[in-house]
């Protein structure tokens, strides 16, 4: 989170703006005095979490709009229903667009699916792979058992749920307001990207766990190379995953910017992950790889974000 708060910062000043960080806590009166004194033209968005629950990062959306502000990135209802992961698939379902099999665990005791496995563990609210490891890929019941007493042992209130584990490929689209390529009246899709698991070990569930997004000596970190050149075979499921990408955008109401992550079974057919609206900008991070590939660099990409908010 700072280095993304540091790229956008300098990013802005770049642009000429004279940008004013401003953390949120639950004190959310303080927070709204502080920006009444402050009147901005616009707020970047970077809130993530509140006091480490990401649970409640729709407050920061819900605060603007109580002020009549202007800020970047997606509304208060549409962070919400992506942020929610069961919720987002359920209106991934309900529009018909492909999503995993999924059941919340009410029971940690007796989650009882109703899908065949594997199965994999994730939690309802936290991103960022939070909690996730390789044992998170159960590959029958009792191995389920196993993750959710792991899981169970958490801080509280982190809501879990289990979802069929869909072996195969791992993709993610980025999606950025505005661009020679943007959708009309929409995002342009950026170069997608394929996370590559070729160095993992046999038997060794091919996921990007926390270990592999955060802990940069770990072998997962060093494992999941991202790459952005495909063969002439693979063009017709990037203009698919392309499609769908689109298709999310429009359904949850995005704005700004977004990246949709998506698995690709054996037989070729993609499943929307998680949508993730406003991703990381962290320079590391997907996104940013992405931009740079369409020949933008954070500058680039802050300028149309803040454009198309002023525009709104």
């Amino acid at each position: 989170m700072l280095n993304e708060a540091a790229v956008v910062r300098r990013a802005l000043r770049e642009l000429g703006y004279a940008p004013v960080e401003l953390a949120l806590t639950l004190n959310l009166q303080r927070a709204a005095a502080s920006l009444r004194r402050l009147a901005p033209r616009l707020v970047f968005n970077l809130v993530e979490s509140v006091e480490g629950r990401d649970s409640l990062v729709y407050l920061a959306p819900a605060l603007l709009d109580s002020l009549g502000l202007n800020y970047t990135g997606v509304r208060t209802e549409a962070l919400f229903l992506s942020s929610n992961k069961l919720l987002a698939k359920s209106k991934l379902r309900g529009a018909g667009i492909p999503t995993p099999d999924w059941t919340p665990v009410e029971d940690p005791g007796d989650p009882r699916p109703s899908f065949a496995p594997p199965y994999i563990v994730k939690s309802v609210w936290e991103h960022s792979s939070i909690g996730l490891t390789s044992a998170s890929v159960a590959r029958d019941a009792r191995e389920l058992a196993e993750e959710l007493g792991r899981r169970k042992s958490g801080p509280p209130g982190r809501a879990l749920y289990v979802e069929a584990f869909i072996e195969g490929r791992e993709f993610n689209l980025s999606l950025l307001h505005g661009g020679a390529g943007a959708d009309p009246g929409g995002p342009e899709v950026l170069p997608p990207a394929e996370i590559e698991f070729a160095s993992f070990p046999e038997g060794k569930p091919k996921i990007v766990d926390y270990a592999a997004k955060w802990e940069e000596g770990s072998s997962e970190y060093r494992g999941t190379p991202r790459r952005f050149d495909f063969p002439e075979s693979d063009a017709g499921l990037l203009e698919e995953l392309g499609r769908i990408a689109l298709a999310c955008w429009r359904l949850f109401g995005l704005s700004g910017y977004a990246r949709v992550d998506f698995r690709v079974d054996p037989s070729g057919r993609p499943w929307v992950l998680e949508i993730n609206a406003n991703p990381c900008l962290s320079p590391d991070a997907g996104f940013l790889a992405a931009a740079a590939r369409a020949g933008l660099d954070a500058v680039g990409v802050v300028k149309r974000i803040v454009e198309g908010c002023l525009k709104r």
